[in-house]
């Protein structure tokens, strides 16, 4: 431990991590450098700092990290219509290769030897940290607290807190029951009552969304223009990624929409029960569904949907720096270069509705596609060779008497 000069600690100002940035101070005998990012949790980032002067840190870091967010990970992560198991849309999952990034380039600017984070020895935040920050400094020594100490409980860290004078209360108001993760694509909910996978979720939990029985009785009409793939604007009015995403928040959850109770496969190897508010998101993957399928081709479109879920995983379980995901990008990366357009959708009661799509880059042929007179675009005839030929294999097969049931 004695090695372990200065370590540049992933810092919320909250308990664990005040518990932990004195942990460190003790157990390791180092300077401590805290990091507080602004991913657009939606609470106050700057008290973090008095509370890490009051500990006696000298080189405190807090970052506005919401437009990169958005427009370096967020962003390209939806190019790919990515979703984990069906359901999840990574929300936490795609913040912390961000976080890594950071603290790595904290510790080469003040000279660290160590990073730091309060992630548990049972969840994937400790192998989305890691992975990133190994791929990103390989040397790096890496401080997990939860994997070393005897603090396993929450009493156990407010005795701590209390014997070592660390700035933090301990008071009677309800504590939440739920462990909580919010960022500006979503905020995820475990613990408590989830931990049993047939109690219902309760109403009181959600922080974002109306439910959709409380949504408006009239729908909300919107418009996303597209550009290279990724947003550019709202009802056509610029906006930066981050801004559209915090106005997709705001809309979608009016309308209810976004909420979701799954149990999802960790990668350490447990099932987890999580419920997620994703209201932004979910808009943003539907709208990005309707405006490829009249700008992409067939092919491109299904290969796309066939590595998605490869790609999934590789963020869901901290790969974002490896060499994979980063060739899987360039590939979704080109194939967005004329997925420019406009969609239009109908926010209703928890449901995203289609009602539009339009783009000059648009591959759908209304002379090709209609039920009227075509005028001869199409050789209906040509269909009749298309089918036997695709028959082919199936009609040699039933010809040497193959049983296909």
């Amino acid at each position: 431990m004695a090695d372990v000069k200065k370590v540049v600690l992933a810092y919320s100002g909250g308990l664990d991590t005040s518990v932990i940035l004195k942990w460190l101070q003790d157990t390791y005998n180092c300077e401590v450098v805290t990091f507080t990012a602004d991913l657009g949790q939606g609470e106050e980032v700057e008290p973090a700092r008095a509370k890490a002067q009051a500990m006696g840190v000298k080189e405190i870091y807090i970052d506005d990290l919401r437009e990169e967010f958005v427009r370096d990970f967020v962003y390209p992560m939806f190019r790919a219509n990515t979703v984990y198991e069906g359901e999840y849309l990574l929300g936490t999952s795609i913040a912390r290769p961000l976080i890594a990034k950071r603290l790595i380039e904290i510790a080469n600017e003040t000279g660290a030897d160590a990073i730091s984070h309060g992630a548990t020895g049972k969840g994937n935040d400790q192998v989305r940290f890691e992975l990133g920050a190994y791929a990103l400094k390989p040397g790096v020594k890496v401080i997990a607290p939860w994997r070393e100490w005897d603090l396993l409980s929450r009493e156990k860290l407010m005795d701590y807190a209390e014997k070592h004078a660390i700035p933090i209360e301990r008071h009677g108001k309800k504590k939440s029951p739920y462990s909580m993760d919010a960022n500006l694509l979503h905020i995820s909910y475990e613990g408590g009552v989830l931990e049993d996978t047939w109690t219902e979720h309760e109403e009181d939990m959600w922080k974002w969304t109306v439910s959709p029985e409380a949504a408006p009785d009239a729908p909300t009409y919107i418009e996303l223009t597209y550009r290279a793939g990724d947003i550019v604007a709202i009802d056509g009015k610029e906006l930066s990624p981050a801004t559209v995403l915090a106005e997709l928040n705001r809309i979608g959850g009016e309308n209810g929409i976004g909420r979701l109770d799954i149990v999802e496969n960790r990668f350490v190897g447990m099932k987890s029960r999580g419920c997620y508010e994703t209201p932004g998101g979910t808009i943003m993957l539907k709208a990005h569904r309707a405006i490829e399928s009249i700008t992409l081709d067939r092919e491109v479109a299904h290969l796309k949907d066939e590595l998605m879920p490869k790609y999934a995983s590789l963020i869901y379980n901290g790969f974002w720096w490896s060499p994979e995901r980063l060739m899987l990008q360039q590939m979704i990366d080109a194939s967005q270069a004329n997925v420019n357009g406009v969609v239009r959708l109908k926010l209703y009661k928890g449901n995203v509705i289609v009602t539009g799509r339009k783009s000059d880059d648009s591959l759908f042929d209304a002379n090709i596609a209609t039920f009227e007179e075509d005028g001869g675009a199409y050789n209906q005839q040509d269909a009749a060779g298309f089918i036997k030929l695709n028959a082919l294999r199936m009609r040699i097969a039933a010809g040497k008497g193959r049983k296909l049931v």
